[in-house]
């Protein structure tokens, strides 16, 4: 498991008594007849996603290491959600999710 895996794992436990959190499994392949597939979440789609239990607003997480950086996808989509008043942000630790959703 990564070192991002982990610290996944850690805010979808850290945040569940508060919200619903949801990891964005995508991949691509193909399958045994040769056809190609891609599991089709946008481009700069966050790790984790779901909603606030106490508002039902919406977040996003996009999960990085502490040396981990955003694409430019990433911080779009980001600033695309914080317009339409979702919580949303990077957070490379439990500590910066739980701020991210106390901040809104």
């Amino acid at each position: 498991m990564t070192e991002e895996h982990i610290i996944q794992n850690n805010i979808r436990i850290v945040l569940s008594n508060d919200c619903v959190i949801f990891r964005g499994n995508v991949g691509k392949g193909f399958t045994k007849d040769g056809r190609y597939f891609d599991t089709g979440l946008p481009k700069g789609f966050p790790d984790l996603f779901g909603f606030r239990k106490s508002d039902g607003r919406a977040v996003f997480i996009e999960v990085k290491t502490y040396k981990g950086k955003t694409s430019k996808e990433q911080k779009n989509f980001i600033n695309k959600m914080l317009s339409y008043g979702a919580i949303a942000g990077v957070c490379r630790s439990t500590e910066d999710a739980l701020n991210l959703i106390k901040e809104f």
